[in-house]
């Protein structure tokens, strides 16, 4: 049973959201965050537009442009950072939110060669920091 869309952070943009995310900019047919846990330099996360949706409801247009926001992400992610590798997620068991994790990773960096963690609370920014981050992102997009 989805969840409704008066308990969802994204459609409500409400304060759980903005403790968790900055937003960046509108994509195709998503939104792009940044979270404010940065461990993994870089991590963002592409949130489609509307609420209830699972991936494979999506028609072949909506995903083809869902995944090509997913693809420009992960494309920007990479020219702005170099990581050796990018992890995809998409969780959502009690959230009826499609949205995809991006997570790059670093072989020096933090959970290199293991699954990424939510929300591991190390690496907090200030704001000029994740305007820094924010500001890479978007000369790549």
């Amino acid at each position: 049973m989805p969840s409704p869309v008066s308990e969802c952070l994204y459609c409500q943009e409400n304060e759980t959201l903005h403790k968790l995310m900055i937003k960046i900019t509108d994509l195709k047919v998503s939104q792009l965050f940044i979270f404010k846990e940065q461990s993994y330099t870089g991590r963002l996360n592409v949130v489609y537009k509307d609420h209830g949706v699972e991936f494979h409801e999506l028609s072949n247009e909506q995903r083809n442009a869902f995944m090509d926001d997913v693809a420009t992400t992960a494309n920007a992610i990479t020219k702005a950072f170099n990581p050796d590798k990018i992890n995809y997620g998409a969780f959502s068991d009690t959230l009826s939110h499609l949205h995809f994790h991006i997570v790059p990773k670093y072989k020096d960096g933090y959970g290199f060669g293991s699954v990424f963690e939510m929300n591991p609370n190390k690496v907090s920014l200030s704001d000029v920091e994740y305007d820094a981050i924010i500001e890479k992102i978007k000369a790549n997009l």
